[in-house]
This record gives C-alpha cells, structure tokens and sequence, in this order.
C-alpha cells in the first residue's frame, strides 16, 4: 500500500518515465500539452521521472511555464537516482568517482581521450579536434557525449542517432557503423575488470557506470511505498539502451515508446 502522502490519488500505481524521447525530444523541453497530461495523471497516480542526466539538465527540459521540475513530479531522479527527490525534498545521494577511485579512474579516462582523438570523423573539418564531444563526470556516471548536436550537419546527427548497437561496428566510418556502439566495444576489451555498465543513452551519448546503477537504481527509493504496479515507459528499451535494465526489470511493467507523441498516445489509452 502506498504512504499517506499519495492517499488522495484513485490508483496506487506508480508511473515512471525516461526523459529524452520519452516526454521530450533529445534536449529540448517538453511540451506544454505534455507537461498538462501528466498533470492529469498525476491526480490518478503516483507519477516520477528518472533520466541518466544530471538535475541542471533534467530540470531543464521539464521546468515549463515556470514551474519547478521537482515539484511537477512526486519522484524525480537524476542520474539514475544517485540524485533523487520525493515530494520535492532531496534524498540521500552517490558519487560515481569515489565508488571506483582515481587509480582506475584516470586510466579510463585518459584511455577516452585517445580513442577519440583516433576516430576519423569528417565533423573535425568543422570544429577544433575532440571538440564535438563532452566526457562529462557527475554523480552517478561518466557520460560520453556529442555537444551541439543540433549545429553540426544532418547527416553527422543522423548517424550517431539511428547507429546501430553491434560491437561488430567498425569505429572509422559512422555512416555504416554505430560510432557509440564500437566505442563501447573498445571499452570492454580494454578495461575487462572494471565492475563498470556502458549504456548507450538518449539520441547522442553514452554512459559509464557503476555495475547495477543503471535505472532500476531508482527502485530502491521507492521500494518502502509498496505500491501495487510500477510501470515505466521508455524508447531505449533495448539489449544495451539505457532504458532496457529497468524496462526488463520483474519489479516493473515495461512500455516502449518511439517518441513523445507515441508517449502521449498510450497515457491517454491507459489511464483515461
């Protein structure tokens, strides 16, 4: 049974999200008539939100009309949930860079730093070498990504978008292989014994992180509420998206989503 504090709403389900592809195309904001449907829900159920991003960017593309994410959702995780609120109070969190330690840290990341130098990619005629990609460390991961990605030309963003997740990728033509996905390869062989998960995210990065601190880390914050159903709704739900471990997940009632719209689409078959 759900605590009191969701007493008022009719179902005691809880409906997780994903961010990106999800309620918002790939970091840009969510719609106004998205943000009024969960509203909507959100007086029937317990509604949360949980996206590998950090909280700046998370909030970023669900603060609409001046309201505050944290306050639009009765769970909102960042991070996976490394950084977690409920009811708009912030929640006990983890660091990404202490569970591993600086002696297998910086070899990881100098090892980044050479693969990517090495990639022969034509948007190095556009800007300066290494940097159309960000290695950005938070919380509860470190994420791989490719910065301006709606500045660089469309056939650059298309490749790194519809890339397929094969390890048997080639890692110098992106057009033919999926650049993140061979990336990742590379990253296996070379550091078997870190007790790490790389999981291609969103439309234009991929992330590093703790064994089992994928999203289904989210869980355990809500694991006290006992609620009847918990259902997620995601686009990465696939072997080796960033949305597959908790779509998969026997605590869960996975939906896989194409886009916003097709979101929007089944809340309203489901839950009205």
């Amino acid at each position: 049974m759900a605590s009191e504090a969701f007493a008022n709403r009719t179902s005691k389900k809880l409906v997780l999200f994903d961010v990106d592809g999800t309620l918002s195309l790939a970091r840009q904001t969510a719609t106004p008539e998205m943000m009024d449907l969960l509203r909507a829900l959100r007086k029937k159920v317990v509604i949360g939100v949980v996206g590998g991003s950090d909280l700046v960017k998370v909030s970023e593309q669900l603060s609409v009309g001046g309201a505050k994410m944290v306050d639009e959702f009765d769970f909102a995780f960042a991070e996976n949930g490394l950084t977690a609120f409920k009811l708009g109070q912030q929640l006990p969190s983890q660091s990404f860079i202490q569970y591993l330690g600086e002696d297998r840290y910086k070899p990881l990341v100098n090892f980044m730093l050479r693969y990517i130098a090495d990639l022969d990619i034509p948007i190095k005629r556009y800007v300066c070498p290494l940097g159309f990609i960000d290695i950005v460390i938070d919380a509860s991961r470190l994420r791989v990504m490719k910065r301006d990605f709606y500045r660089v030309p469309q056939w650059y963003g298309e490749s790194f978008k519809n890339e397929s997740t094969s390890s048997n990728s080639t890692r110098t033509d992106p057009q033919k292989a999926g650049v993140r996905a061979a990336f990742v390869q590379a990253l296996k062989e070379n550091f078997p014994d870190y007790p790490l998960t790389y999981s291609i995210g969103g439309q234009i990065s991929f992330d590093v992180f703790p064994n089992g601190w994928d999203k289904t880390y989210c869980l355990r914050h809500v694991e006290d509420e006992h609620f009847e159903e918990i259902h997620f709704f995601g686009d990465k739900t696939y072997k080796g998206g960033n949305d597959y471990e908790i779509f998969s997940d026997p605590r869960t009632i996975g939906h896989s989503v194409k886009n916003p719209d097709d979101t929007m689409r089944l809340l309203r078959e489901m839950f009205f």
